[in-house]
């Protein structure tokens, strides 16, 4: 994990946390800049100059103050991590969903749910005995079968 300032290649990463004051997230909330969102770096920043990415269809400069408050992950660090199912994620912890296994129609399903490659998740909650699993996808909450986790696999990204 590093700030939007220190990175030094093009290429995608994930929003993973942002830092400053209420209004500053605020401001970034309005210009589709929240937690778990993916961008693309497409001019890094040299020195103390500002950089330019590609979020949500737009592209935008920002300055490198802006920048060193932005937190994010590179996807292709998340290739080197070892998947593994969601149904053996913790509460309270965050991934990105890697890819998701089974037959034709239970992947469709899964991912008309929102539930897409390089997605950040969180797992909210589970149920006493373990079925269903409560998880955070896009800012809404999901609930889907211990069955159904075991075909979402995932990466896990430490904030």
């Amino acid at each position: 994990m590093e700030s939007l300032a220190e990175v030094k290649t093009k290429g995608q990463y994930i929003v993973v946390d942002i830092v400053g004051e209420p209004r500053f997230v605020r401001r970034l909330a309005e210009l589709g800049m929240v937690l778990n969102t993916n961008l693309t770096v497409v001019t890094p920043s040299e020195n103390t100059s500002g950089l330019v990415i590609f979020l949500r269809g737009q592209r935008l400069a920002v300055s490198h103050t802006l920048a060193t408050n932005i937190l994010v992950k590179g996807i292709d660090e998340l290739a080197t991590v070892a998947t593994k199912p969601l149904s053996r994620l913790e509460v309270g912890k965050s991934a990105i969903v890697g890819k998701i296994i089974g037959d034709r129609p239970v992947k469709r399903r899964l991912m008309d749910m929102g539930l897409t490659k390089n997605t950040m998740i969180e797992v909210h909650q589970v149920a006493p005995l373990g079925d269903p699993i409560e998880i955070i996808v896009r800012g809404y909450k999901l609930s889907v079968r211990k069955q159904e986790a075991d075909y979402i696999m995932v990466q896990e990204v430490s904030k």
